[in-house]
């Protein structure tokens, strides 16, 4: 008993520690996953990791809007300071010579602004104009954005620009930012509010610019594989020891077996198709118990089976259908019954079957059921001969005589209780054993048969019936597969639903 215990104590401790491994291993599998996802989304979503802001610009057809305005500002500081070398990506050194640009002319407005006497501050930032100038129109003509594929955003700014300037998205974007970067526009709308637009509006949108290069490979440079690679090593040993350990606790299962044991694993191994780890992890998961397969698992079985369903009963039982009709038309029945009439009836234990089963029947019948429903039978019997004789003309005429009515119900009775004991006694008969008996009813059998399959090969008849069934299976067909076909699948599983609750 105490040997007993400390097994089992033992057993549960050491499930435990397994269970405890599995979680460890699954919430690995889902911080590398997490990883995975994220580098796959980081260039789609660069811009959002680099200013954390959130706008949706909708356009549908005339209506043009971001929303919300002015952006919803999420992350407190760019992600892409600590993971663009991991893309290899780099500032564009046009767009950020051009913001550099922008960013001397605004030192250069602060200082004229706090020495106004300095008049070499005015011809600085004359000349940071005119760079800005030129700037801006070789910006829009060589489209620095084309190599991050960013050529959307250009055009953004040409619009955002140009309505600034003529309130309307239609001219020369040149020509918008031609004027907007002069002394002229600063003094009509504002030194300090052009300045404002450009940081809020412009800006934002020329810094998502970037160039990304291109490795030996002919693929723009990824160094994820760097941060992949510890993931990938413990993989890879928890991988290869877990199927030696399979291939040595299970006899007749080899290291390569094991390894195909655990077959959703080699999707941690693979570098080209990251995204398949979603396989292992949710396995993992599960096997952890993390999550619950088993609801999705049944939902999405009763979501198959709904949606095939409908189309699995209806061409399964109409193939049977026409496989039977087609049966039929290669003569299956003719045959049967030719062959039956043909060939000798083959005895394989010397017994009359129909005789003997005609005899148990009619001793249990005899024994068992006519004594036990003698009252109810005769009761009926008696109720039927009565009726019968009240609706006779003659006994009409006589049932007011005196005493005639007491007579009825004697004769009534006697007779019911004759008819009956007859029917007992014919049945007893059957009991016994008669070899002319049987003789006789094996020869009536026998002729029955006989006859009717000499009356079926007829021509006429034979015919007659395979269009009668051909006809019968027709109609099954287009009535009742029709309609079962058409059954509201979803009331099925719910009744299958209500089953197992009640069963559980």
């Amino acid at each position: 008993m105490t040997l007993t215990k400390i097994s089992v104590t033992s057993s549960a401790k050491s499930s435990r520690r397994q269970l405890w491994f599995e979680k460890i291993m699954a919430l690995l599998v889902l911080l590398n996953y997490s990883l995975v996802i994220f580098d796959l989304s980081y260039i789609p979503l660069r811009d959002f990791w680099l200013q954390g802001r959130v706008q949706i610009y909708l356009k549908i057809g005339a209506f043009e809007r971001e929303i919300p305005d002015p952006p919803l500002k999420i992350l407190p500081f760019p992600v892409t300071q600590y993971y663009d070398w991991v893309k290899g990506i780099e500032a564009y050194r046009e767009t950020e010579h051009y913001l550099n640009l922008v960013n001397q002319l605004n030192d250069a407005i602060e200082q004229r602004i706090t020495e106004p006497g300095n008049e070499s501050q005015v011809q600085q930032i004359e000349n940071l104009l005119e760079k800005l100038r030129h700037e801006s129109v070789e910006m829009i003509a060589q489209n620095p954005f084309q190599v991050a594929n960013k050529t959307g955003t250009l055009e953004r700014i040409k619009n955002k620009m140009r309505e600034h300037i003529f309130d309307k998205k239609d001219g020369s974007a040149k020509e918008a930012f031609t004027i907007f970067w002069t002394q002229e526009n600063f003094q009509k709308n504002g030194l300090r509010h052009e300045l404002d637009f450009f940081d809020e509006q412009i800006r934002p949108l020329i810094e998502t610019n970037y160039f990304r290069p291109v490795g030996e490979n002919g693929e723009p440079v990824n160094n994820f594989g760097l941060i992949d690679l510890p993931f990938f090593l413990v993989f890879l040993v928890e991988f290869m020891a877990r199927t030696w350990s399979i291939s040595r606790r299970h006899t007749g299962v080899s290291w390569f077996d094991a390894m195909l044991w655990r077959w959703y694993d080699i999707f941690l191994l693979i570098p080209l198709i990251r995204w398949l780890r979603i396989i292992p992890l949710i396995i993992r998961l599960n096997q952890a118990k993390l999550i619950d397969m088993k609801a999705i698992k049944k939902q999405a079985s009763q979501g198959f089976v709904a949606g095939i369903a409908q189309d699995i009963t209806e061409v399964v039982v109409i193939q049977i259908i026409n496989q039977v009709q087609s049966s039929i038309e290669e003569g299956s029945i003719r045959n049967l019954v030719m062959r039956r009439n043909v060939n000798a009836y083959i005895d394989i234990n010397d017994i009359n079957e129909t005789a003997e089963i005609t005899k148990l029947v009619a001793h249990l019948i005899v024994e068992k059921v006519l004594p036990e429903i003698r009252p109810e039978a005769e009761a009926f019997l008696h109720y039927n001969i009565a009726k019968i004789l009240t609706q006779t003309p003659a006994y009409q005429n006589l049932e007011n005589l005196p005493g005639v009515k007491s007579l009825q119900t004697q004769l009534t009775q006697g007779l019911v209780s004759q008819l009956y004991q007859s029917l007992s006694q014919g049945l007893e008969q059957l009991l016994i054993e008669d070899q002319k008996f049987n003789e006789l009813l094996e020869r009536l059998a026998n002729k029955f048969t006989k006859t009717m399959s000499t009356e079926m090969q007829c021509k006429q008849s034979i015919e007659q019936i395979e269009e009668l069934i051909n006809a019968l299976l027709e109609e099954v067909k287009i009535n009742y597969v029709q309609r079962l076909s058409s059954e509201d699948v979803e009331k099925i599983l719910e009744q299958t639903r209500a089953l197992r609750q009640e069963i559980n």
